[in-house]
C-alpha cells in the first residue's frame, strides 16, 4: 500500500500536463490563421505559411490604389447597418404584437416561419428573388439588397425578441395607460428600455450576418462601385490568374477590423452587465 501511494500524485500530474498540452495544441491550431492574418499584410512576399515578415507597407499602398477596395468597405457599412436598423425595428414591432395579441396558432406560426427560413435558403431561392427584384426595379440598388437580406433575417430576429417581450411586466404598460400614455409612447419608454439587451443582440447579429454575405449582393448589384467587400475580395487575382496573397491578406485585415471593433465595443459597453431599464 505504501509503495503504490506515490503513484497517485504522479498520475494526477501527468493527466494535468496532458490536458494542458491538448489545450495548447488546440489554441495553436486556431491561432496560426490569425497569426498569418496579422503578419501577412506587412510581408513583402507573403506566402500561405506564417513566417517572420519582411516588413513593408507597400501592400497597403497597393490596396489604397485599388479603385474598388476602399469603396467596397463603405458599401458593406451601408448594407450591414441599413439592414440591421430595419431588422431591429420590424422585428421589435412584430415580436411585441405576437407577445401581446392572442392569435390562434401564434406559436405554431412563429416556429413555421423560423423553420421555413432555415430550409429555404438564399441559394435555393435566388432565382425567384432575382426575378422579383427585377420586376420591382430593385436590381443594382442598395435598397433591393437591404430588403432581401432583411426578409431572410426577420424570422430568427422575431423569434429571439419574442422571448424578451414576454418577460416585460405588463403592469408597467397598464400603469402607463392609466396616465394616458399612447401605444407608441408605451413601446418607446416602457418596452424598448426593458428589451434593450435583445435589441442590441439582434442588431449585432444582423450586422455580422450581412457583413460576410456574398451571394445576395453578388446577384443583385451589377455595378462594381456598389459591390461590398465580401464580393470585391474575390477579384484580387494576379495577371496569371493566381490569388494575390498580398492584397487578399491586407484587405482581409481591414475587412475584419470593423466587426471586431463592434464586438469589443458591445462587450466593453455591456459585457455581463447587459441589462435594460425603465425610463423615468
Amino acid at each position: 500500500m505504501n509503495a503504490a501511494h506515490p503513484k497517485g500524485p504522479v498520475a494526477a500530474l501527468l493527466r494535468g500536463i496532458g490536458r494542458y498540452v491538448l489545450v495548447a495544441l488546440g489554441l495553436a491550431f486556431f491561432a496560426l490563421p490569425m497569426l498569418w492574418l496579422v503578419t501577412a499584410p506587412f510581408d513583402k512576399h507573403p506566402g500561405i505559411t506564417a513566417t517572420l515578415p519582411e516588413f513593408t507597407l507597400d501592400n497597403f499602398r497597393r490596396l489604397i490604389d485599388n479603385p474598388n477596395a476602399m469603396t467596397s468597405l463603405a458599401n458593406s457599412v451601408i448594407l450591414a447597418f441599413g439592414t440591421a436598423a430595419l431588422v431591429v425595428v420590424l422585428s421589435a414591432l412584430a415580436a411585441y404584437a405576437l407577445s401581446r395579441v392572442r392569435i390562434p396558432g401564434r406559436d405554431g406560426l412563429l416556429y413555421a416561419l423560423l423553420l421555413l427560413s432555415s430550409i429555404v435558403t438564399g441559394t435555393a431561392a435566388m432565382v425567384p428573388i432575382f426575378l422579383l427584384a427585377a420586376d420591382l426595379n430593385l436590381v443594382d440598388s442598395y435598397l433591393g439588397v437591404i430588403l432581401v437580406l432583411t426578409g431572410g433575417l426577420l424570422p430568427a430576429a422575431i423569434f429571439i425578441l419574442k422571448d424578451f417581450m414576454d418577460t416585460t411586466p405588463r403592469s408597467y404598460e397598464e400603469s402607463a395607460r392609466v396616465f394616458g400614455a399612447s401605444p407608441l409612447r408605451i413601446v418607446k419608454d416602457i418596452v424598448v428600455p426593458v428589451v434593450r439587451p435583445g435589441l442590441a443582440t439582434v442588431g449585432v447579429w444582423s450586422v455580422a450576418q450581412v457583413w460576410g454575405n456574398f451571394l445576395i449582393p453578388f446577384l443583385l448589384l451589377r455595378s462594381p462601385d456598389k459591390s461590398p467587400a465580401a464580393v470585391v475580395m474575390y477579384t484580387f487575382y494576379t495577371e496569371g490568374g493566381q490569388p494575390d496573397l498580398a492584397l487578399i491578406s491586407t484587405f482581409s485585415l481591414l475587412y475584419s477590423l470593423p466587426v471586431v471593433l463592434m464586438f469589443l465595443f458591445v462587450s466593453r459597453r455591456y459585457g455581463f452587465r447587459f441589462h435594460g431599464g425603465i425610463k423615468a
